[in-house]
């Protein structure tokens, strides 16, 4: 099986047995929302990318946000159908590969899913989501962070001067999977050129539930691609 199919699956049997189904929003959101208002692109068309089952995506979207939601997990899209039906035929099957490729957007989100793969997995990915999106548009971003306490079992790949690192989890609902950590001088790098910062980078940390140990840090931020 390969890397994206084991992704996939995962993620299904996350959504099978409940992931989410009971958890709030982040309250990122609000922030993309009040972005969204203040750069005049609420009336744009948007891509939610990784938008599960729907915890994030459907405040958004019941706020006037037009976004295409799209997921890998055939199950996230199948809860999320039967929670909004309005809303099924903005979702969309598959990864970044799956949208046409003269698709762009005004508006791109991705909350924790650009960190899946290795460093050049999820460079790429940044990359290829940057590239669909506007002038003038905001790419609203939420990842993995390095200084994250590290569980359950993993190996650590690779690392990098610059901070990052990715690993690969040995146990637990990711088992298998490679995860990458961003450092703030990575993902400053990979918006460097033809980009500003809106919300500039910060960095959130939550405290696990016991027994599970110690915190998940996050790096959030907001950027608009300048005008060519």
């Amino acid at each position: 099986m390969d890397e994206n199919s084991m992704i996939s699956a995962a993620w299904d049997a996350e959504y099978k047995s409940g992931r989410y189904s009971n958890e709030p929003p982040v309250p990122f959101i609000a922030d993309i929302f009040k972005a969204a208002v203040s750069y005049r692109i609420i009336n744009g068309h948007g891509l939610y990318v990784g938008c599960g089952n729907g915890r994030n995506y459907l405040p958004l979207a019941r706020q006037g946000l037009n976004l295409l939601g799209l997921d890998v997990s055939a199950v996230a899209l199948q809860h999320l159908a039967k929670r909004a039906p309005e809303f099924r035929e903005r979702l969309v099957h598959g990864d970044l590969n799956s949208l046409p490729s003269d698709k762009t957007f005004d508006l791109i989100i991705g909350i924790q899913v650009f960190q899946h793969g290795d460093r050049v997995t999820a460079h790429e990915s940044l990359r290829k989501a940057q590239q669909k999106l506007n002038p003038g548009g905001l790419f609203c971003l939420r990842v993995n962070a390095v200084g994250t306490d590290l569980w359950p079992d993993h190996e650590l790949i690779e690392d990098h001067p610059d901070g990052g690192f990715t690993i690969r989890y040995l146990s637990g609902p990711k088992s298998g999977l490679l995860i990458h950590f961003f450092s703030a001088e990575e993902l400053s790098a990979l918006f460097s050129d033809h980009f500003e910062q809106v919300l500039p980078l910060r960095l959130e940390q939550t405290k696990r539930t016991p027994p599970a140990p110690g915190q998940w840090s996050q790096w959030e931020a907001i950027w608009r691609k300048k005008a060519v």
